[in-house]
């Protein structure tokens, strides 16, 4: 387990050959089932205990380390999870044509969502109040840590 922890980006195969070069036989199938029973069996959950144990025990991270947990990073922005600081940080809006209504006109929904606390609001707008702004971005939401009352649902 040591091992597996120290380098998180070794596989069941490289870690099974590491070990029989420090004399430990085990098969590349018995360093899964390891892994399987402390729950690290992935390289995101090695990351996670990795950076457990640095917290827990002030440790200094070695470079490879550093690497492993910056390739992780840039992975999770390519697949489009962004880390925000805090609430109102940054926000996702989207604007989706529903359809038309006799009398009334076009019918939009439009829908904001903080990152940080996966918050949303949506509504329904016609064609004439097609830009409406998330009042959110302007004043402290009801989600942030200040507690304010939210202009945007009113909490």
């Amino acid at each position: 387990m040591e091992l597996s922890i120290e380098q998180p980006a070794l596989g069941q195969v490289r870690v099974s050959n590491e070990l029989k070069k420090r004399g430990i036989f085990i098969s590349p199938g018995g360093v899964r089932c390891i892994w399987l029973r402390h729950d690290v069996e992935t390289f995101k959950k090695r990351l996670k205990a990795l950076e457990a144990k640095a917290a827990q025990e002030n440790l200094v991270l070695t470079e490879e380390q550093l690497r492993a947990l910056e390739r992780a990073k840039q992975e999770k922005e390519a697949h489009g999870e962004i880390e925000t600081e805090h609430p109102g940080y940054l926000g996702a809006q989207d604007t989706f044509y529903v359809g038309t209504l006799k009398g009334v006109g076009r019918i939009y929904q439009q829908t904001f969502i903080d990152t940080y606390t996966k918050w949303l609001r949506s509504s329904s707008t016609i064609a004439r109040t097609l830009w409406w702004r998330p009042t959110c971005l302007m004043t402290k939401c009801c989600h942030s840590s200040k507690r304010t009352t939210c202009a945007c649902c009113g909490s």
